[in-house]
């Protein structure tokens, strides 16, 4: 068995979200929702490439812009990404789908007896190695003030109330 390497393994992640993109761009306009998936990695005949004017006039226009592939370097993880898009959007929140309802003081998986939090500040994720996210892109939204609410993506209508308003899940500020 070859070792695969860490950036041989990060492309493949990014291929692997370029593939998510496109379906769930099929769901959304299957249910009638204008979208269009934009792409770090030129893939002219699946994806627009990513470019933030492009992407500033598709949300004029209401449609949801749906960013694939990272940043389109390895090293760098789909949260970080995301905190990036997010601020040069100029996004009013970071919503990060997660396999558990929220931020915890220790993993729910491991432990049964963990607290969950509703509000956290990014110094204590980052101080106490929480997981949530990795520690750049909690970082990028420190310094930029962009809130993030952390949810269980895969609990039914979560999304719906996050959007909503709902509170649901932790979210994670300055104080």
């Amino acid at each position: 068995d070859l070792p695969i390497e860490r950036a041989a393994s990060d492309q493949m992640g990014m291929l692997a979200t370029v593939m998510n993109a496109i379906a769930l761009q099929n769901a959304l306009e299957h249910i009638g929702t204008t979208s269009r998936v934009q792409s770090a990695l030129s893939m002219p005949a699946v994806a627009e490439p990513y470019v933030r004017r492009r992407a500033m006039r598709h949300l004029e226009k209401g449609r949801v812009v749906i960013f694939a592939a990272g940043i389109g370097n390895p090293y760098f993880t789909t949260d970080t990404a995301a905190a990036l898009r997010a601020l040069e959007i100029d996004a009013e929140v970071l919503l990060k789908g997660s396999t558990v309802d929220g931020v915890y003081d220790q993993d729910p998986k491991q432990n049964p007896k963990a607290v969950r939090h509703q509000h956290i500040s990014y110094t204590d994720v980052l101080t106490n190695e929480l997981g949530v996210m990795d520690a750049t892109a909690i970082s990028l939204c420190r310094e930029n003030n962009l809130p993030i609410i952390v949810f269980d993506i895969f609990a039914k209508n979560t999304l719906k109330d996050v959007i909503q308003g709902k509170p649901v899940g932790t979210i994670v500020t300055k104080s």
